[in-house]
């Protein structure tokens, strides 16, 4: 329960139908085996302690009778256990019969949900044995030996030590109907959701029911927890797989094997969901006929399982990654031939370095050009060369010029900055950050004045990861008139000029290549003597795979650096150690608040993913905003 997560546990148990005695075994078991691999909430199926299948025998007092008793065996069985269990039985109250979830905890019910929605359709004949539960308010119920919980539609259960560990329950058809119990649940701070299932399988049902598990986890801002019948249940009519499925905000966590037994866990993170719901202002509405139930449970540390990306911007599905690339370039296009048509302009300037964001520019400005019919001569690369230009750069700028057939020249400005150093008084032999950031704004000083030249835009090449760095010179890099790659991280801008270099062939394809395997790097320092690269960006601001991390969970889920530096120590064991990743953490978050300012006055470039840094749209923050309390945060971290 650390940082926010909780283990959770879908659990399907090999059940004899009636046989209440054997059922209990089976779910005893597994709630042992549950809390032995540190879950804190255990779900069974619908009516797991009867056997969902039992039909007319519903109606028997003595299978009612077996199961109060096999409940109480529960009960007692698990009372010394911190885990809460979830268990389905048939509860009968005065006139009317109803399929219920039994909340179990330290040797006491916390509360019994009725099923509200009873399918009387096709296969189903619910109806027959069992009454809505909605509306139902029993207070201070007795069953199974123990007595003053509610029984009743309304119950939301909340842990005390950790108030965002709060959960909810549905049962079955409850989640298929327009108008799910969870929807008012969640609105009312359930950050899980149970559904307590018997949902047999049919030809091409178990992607609907996963797609419906996630989705309703998605909308509603939750996790999902999905516990479905499996072997032992009669199969007269039916057969049921066990589909038991674990979602977290329309992703799917976990989900079983269909067809067997046993449980299925997920490390769900209940910080990030109520952050979501806190983040979306659309997400409100309290309904005050829930009740809440407060329950104690010691904060014990959670062994995670769960496994984070070490690239979360990048798809880990080959497949998934290359229509993510395509929609990407499409995107960036898209947004550029607007903005072109817009101003009625019908060129554009590019500074081509020969490096990697520089290309992704170009393959951008090309498949604009193409989507709007314009020659790709008017796509102006002008490469210049000065102090730490390197030969294979510039023939790489001059290769890709030629092999997209867009139009290209070569300004060496070294004489013009020779002459800014005389003008300031700047002793050449001093390379310095004045020594760097002049060349940086000549060049742009050129691209505006080509710009003009054409009357053409100039486009941009700075991708996010510099920008959350502040990796750029102000008023040199740091400007242009659209920045096509504004939201595009480092790690993801390589997979998209790889993509590009897949769908091509001959010297394009070789050239993008080269880029590829190129060191990143500003090139503002001289060459070594054999003039290879000196000046790597990543031995100076760390490697971009961190930041990338870094910046991911700090901007989309607003994690603390604790938590960050704890998932990313899991994450990179092995490649990097902790002292390592501290460091570039610190320095990550050092430069995040010390270089806001340049983000303040981004030009403008296209939203293409989830984490933006404009101050137009999904971040605002001052520039002056200490970074004291992230480092407290960070120094805490074990």
């Amino acid at each position: 329960m650390n940082y926010g997560f909780i283990k959770v546990a879908a659990a399907t148990p090999r059940i004899r139908v009636t046989d209440c005695d054997n059922n209990a075994v089976q779910i005893c078991a597994q709630i042992k085996s549950a809390y032995n691999c540190g879950a804190s909430l255990v779900l069974f199926p619908e009516l797991c302690v009867t056997g969902y299948t039992c039909s007319d025998l519903f109606l028997q007092n003595v299978l009612l009778k077996a199961a109060e008793k096999a409940v109480g065996k529960i009960i007692e069985e698990t009372k010394n256990l911190d885990i809460v269990s979830v268990v389905g039985a048939p509860i009968a109250l005065r006139e009317s019969l109803y399929n219920c979830a039994i909340v179990i905890y330290k040797g006491s019910i916390l509360g019994i949900v009725p099923k509200i929605n009873i399918p009387n359709y096709d296969e189903f004949y619910e109806q027959r044995h069992f009454s809505s539960g909605k509306g139902l308010r029993e207070l201070s119920f007795s069953y199974a030996g123990i007595s003053g919980f509610d029984f009743c539609d309304n119950l939301i259960f909340k842990c005390k030590e950790m108030p965002d560990f709060c959960f909810a329950i549905e049962i079955c058809e409850d989640l298929w109907v327009p108008d799910s119990p969870s929807i008012r649940l969640a609105k009312s701070g359930a950050t899980i959701i149970c559904n307590l299932s018997s949902s047999d399988d049919v030809i091409g049902k178990a992607q609907y029911r996963r797609d419906l598990v996630k989705m309703q986890s998605g909308k509603l801002h939750c996790a999902y927890v999905y516990s479905d019948s499996g072997f032992g249940e009669s199969t007269t009519d039916m057969v049921f797989s066990g589909q038991n499925i674990i979602c977290e905000y329309a992703s799917v966590l976990a989900e079983s094997e269909r067809f067997t037994q046993g449980i299925t866990y997920a490390d769900v993170d209940v910080q990030r969901l109520m952050w979501e719901r806190r983040r979306v202002n659309t997400y409100s509405g309290v309904d005050s006929g829930i009740s809440e139930y407060l329950f104690n449970m010691p904060i014990k540390q959670t062994k995670l399982a769960r496994k984070f990306s070490p690239t979360p911007f990048v798809p880990t599905n080959k497949d998934d990654l290359e229509l993510r690339c395509e929609e990407i370039i499409l995107m960036q296009s898209t947004g550029l031939a607007t903005r072109l048509s817009h101003t009625g302009m019908n060129s554009v300037v590019l500074g081509l370095s020969g490096g990697l964001d520089s290309t992704l520019a170009l393959i951008v400005c090309v498949h604009a050009f193409d989507m709007l019919g314009i020659d790709r001569k008017n796509i102006y690369t002008v490469t210049m060369p000065c102090f730490g230009t390197t030969v294979r750069t510039k023939s790489n700028a001059e290769k890709l010029a030629e092999a997209y057939g867009v139009s290209f020249e070569e300004i060496d400005i070294t004489s013009a900055v020779r002459q800014h150093f005389t003008d300031i008084t700047h002793d050449e032999a001093i390379t310095d950050i004045v020594y760097e950031n002049s060349q940086a704004r000549e060049r742009t000083q050129i691209l505006m004045d080509l710009s003009n030249k054409h009357s053409s835009l100039v486009i941009g090449t700075g991708d996010l990861s510099e920008l959350a760095l502040g990796w750029a010179t102000y008023n040199g890099d740091h400007m242009s008139m659209y920045a096509v790659n504004v939201s595009v991280p480092k790690t993801l801008v390589r997979y998209l000029t790889e993509y590009e270099a897949q769908k091509n062939d001959g010297e394009l394809r070789n050239v993008l290549l080269d880029v590829l395997d190129t060191p990143v790097s500003p090139e503002l320092l001289p060459p070594d003597d054999n003039g290879e690269i000196t000046q790597k960006t990543e031995d100076v601001v760390g490697p971009y795979e961190l930041h990338d991390f870094f910046l991911y969970h700090m901007v989309r889920f607003a994690f603390s650096p604790n938590k960050i530096y704890y998932l990313a120590k899991q994450t990179f064991k092995g490649k990097y150690d902790n002292l390592v990743i501290k460091k570039w953490l610190t320095v990550f978050i050092k430069r995040f608040f010390a270089q806001q300012f340049k983000r303040t006055c981004l030009p403008d470039g296209p939203k293409v993913g989830s984490v933006t840094l404009s101050p137009r749209s999904d971040w605002r923050m001052p520039s002056d905003a200490s970074v004291r309390m992230w480092l407290k945060d960070l120094e805490k971290s074990q």
